[in-house]
C-alpha cells in the first residue's frame, strides 16, 4: 500500500504530462523515492516518466490487462517508493470504444484520489462550470483538487480564483502560459526522450516552476493509501519467446513495455538487449529475437546498410528460432520501408511486408486478437490483448498465413493480420496481455 494519486485532465493536449513530470522530478529532488504509472497503451510519456525518477514507468490498462495483470502492474510501480503519482490518459472519461478503460475507472478501482488539469484557454469564470461538471458528473468520481494550466495573468488567476470559492474542490494552483515549457510532438506523441540532449534541465526546470506555481505540500497530502495486492504466482502478460531471448534496444526500437520484459525475467528468461543502430546482430546464444515497435522509419537508412543486423535475423530464421516483430519491428522484418521523402530502404525481408511513409494514414484503437496457429506466443485460438497505433501505409501484406484475427473494443471483426513465414512472425499490433484460450 502507497499513497498515490492520479493527474488527470479535462481534454488531451492540457498540460498533464508536463505537470505529472514536474511532481515527479520535484519529489525525487526533496530526497523522495517516487514512482509513477501511465494509464493506457503509451510508451513514449513512460520514458519521459523514467528519466524525470529514475524509475521504470509501468502502464495500467484497465482494458487490456485482466484484474490479477493490473495488480502486478501497480504493485510493480509503487515497489519500494514512498510516494507513486499516475498519469491519466486523454479527458477524465475517456477510454476504449466500449466506454470501458477511462482514467476514471482505474482510479476507482485503485481508490486513488484525482487532482485533475484544465487548460483555461480563453475562459474565466466558465472555468468553475467544467470542474464542477467533471466532479458531480459520476457519483463515484469525485475530483481532490483542481490545478489550472495556461494562466494568462495574476488578474485571471483572480477570477478563477473567485469563481470557484463556493466549490468542494481545492485549487492546488495556477500555471501562468509560459512558450518555454511547450513540449516538442510528432506523430504518435511527444518527441521521443532519448532524442532531448537537453532533457535533464528541462525536467528541473519544470519542476521549479511548477513547486513554484503549485502547493505540492497539499497535493502530495491528497494522496492516499491504494490497496492492490498481487497474486501470488501470476503469469507474465505475454509468454517469453525463448529462454534466452534477444531484444532490440535503441532509439529505433523504445517501444517494450516494461511489464512484459519484468515478466518474461519473473518466468525464468534470459533478456540479451542488442542495439542494431550499433551495428549489433542478435545476440549468437539467444534462442529467440523480438524486435518491438518503435521510429525504424527515422533510421530505415542505416538500417538498410546495416548488414551485420540484418544477417543476423535472417540466421536466427533459418535456425529456426523464433523471430517476433511488433509494428515498427515488423516492418524491419518485411521487405522494405520507404521514408517520407519516398525513398525506399530494403529491409530484412523474412515477411511479405512493404510499408511506406510517403502517404501515412492513422491506424488506432484497441485490438483483440485470436492466433491462427501454435506458435511461441501460445497456442491456436489463445486470445491476447494490445493495441495498434501507427500512421504506416501497408503497400503490401500478404495475408495468405496470417498470425492473428482481431477484433477491436466493440468486438466488431477486423478481419485477418499479420504475417507468418517459418519461424518468423509478426503484426502491426503491440500485444499488452493474454485474455485467455477463447475464441472471439
Amino acid at each position: 500500500m502507497r499513497p498515490s494519486l492520479i493527474i488527470a485532465a479535462a481534454a488531451s493536449g492540457s498540460g498533464k504530462t508536463l505537470i505529472t513530470l514536474a511532481l515527479l522530478r520535484h519529489f525525487r529532488n526533496q530526497g523522495r523515492r517516487v514512482g509513477s504509472f501511465k494509464i493506457g497503451p503509451d510508451y513514449i510519456d513512460p520514458a519521459f516518466h523514467t528519466a524525470a525518477t529514475g524509475r521504470p514507468c509501468i502502464n495500467l490498462d484497465g482494458w487490456a490487462m485482466r484484474p490479477e495483470t493490473l495488480t502486478v502492474a501497480y504493485a510493480a510501480a509503487a515497489d519500494d517508493v514512498e510516494f507513486v503519482i499516475g498519469e491519466g490518459v486523454m479527458g477524465l472519461f475517456d477510454g476504449a470504444l466500449n466506454g470501458s478503460a477511462s482514467t476514471a475507472d482505474l482510479a476507482v478501482r485503485l481508490g486513488v484520489p484525482i487532482v485533475l488539469v484544465v487548460d483555461v484557454t480563453g475562459q474565466a469564470a466558465s472555468a468553475a462550470a467544467v470542474v464542477h461538471g467533471f466532479d458531480s458528473y459520476r457519483d463515484t468520481v469525485g475530483l481532490a483538487g483542481v490545478i489550472f494550466n495556461r494562466v494568462g495573468s495574476p488578474l485571471h488567476a483572480g477570477l478563477l480564483r473567485d469563481a470557484c470559492r463556493d466549490l468542494d474542490v481545492p485549487v492546488l494552483g495556477f500555471l501562468p502560459r509560459d512558450a518555454d515549457f511547450t513540449m516538442p510532438t510528432r506523430y504518435l506523441g511527444l518527441v521521443q526522450a532519448g532524442e532531448r540532449d537537453d532533457l535533464d534541465g528541462f525536467l528541473e526546470r519544470a519542476a521549479a516552476f511548477v513547486a513554484e506555481h503549485v502547493d505540492v505540500r497539499r497535493l502530495h497530502g491528497l494522496a492516499e493509501r491504494a490497496a492492490m495486492f498481487p497474486p501470488a504466482a501470476a503469469p507474465p502478460p505475454i509468454d517469453p519467446l525463448g529462454q534466452h531471448t534477444a531484444v532490440a534496444d535503441d532509439i529505433a526500437f523504445t517501444f517494450a513495455y516494461p511489464l512484459t520484459i519484468e515478466g518474461w525475467r519473473r518466468a525464468g528468461a534470459d533478456i540479451l538487449p542488442f542495439s542494431p543502430l550499433a551495428g549489433q546482430p542478435p545476440t549468437a546464444d539467444a534462442d529467440a529475437v523480438y524486435l518491438p515497435g518503435g521510429y525504424p522509419e527515422f533510421h530505415a537508412g542505416r538500417i538498410a546498410a546495416n548488414r551485420t543486423f540484418l544477417d543476423g535475423l535472417r540466421a536466427a530464421a533459418a535456425a529456426g528460432r523464433p523471430v517476433f516483430g511488433e509494428c515498427g519491428g515488423y516492418m524491419v522484418l518485411g521487405e522494405g520501408i520507404v521514408d517520407a521523402d519516398g525513398a525506399r530502404h530494403a529491409m530484412a525481408g523474412l515477411l511479405p511486408l512493404e510499408a511506406s511513409f510517403s502517404d501515412t494514414r492513422l491506424h488506432l484503437g484497441y485490438r483483440a486478437a485470436r492466433l491462427l496457429d501454435d506458435g511461441p506466443l501460445g497456442p491456436a485460438g489463445t486470445v491476447l490483448r494490445g493495441h495498434e497505433f501507427h500512421y504506416a501505409h501497408i503497400v503490401r501484406e500478404d495475408t495468405d498465413r496470417p498470425l492473428f484475427r482481431c477484433a477491436d473494443a466493440l468486438g466488431a471483426d477486423r478481419g485477418a493480420v499479420g504475417a507468418v513465414r517459418g519461424s518468423v512472425a509478426g503484426s502491426f499490433l503491440h500485444l499488452i496481455d493474454r485474455a485467455g484460450a477463447t475464441a472471439l
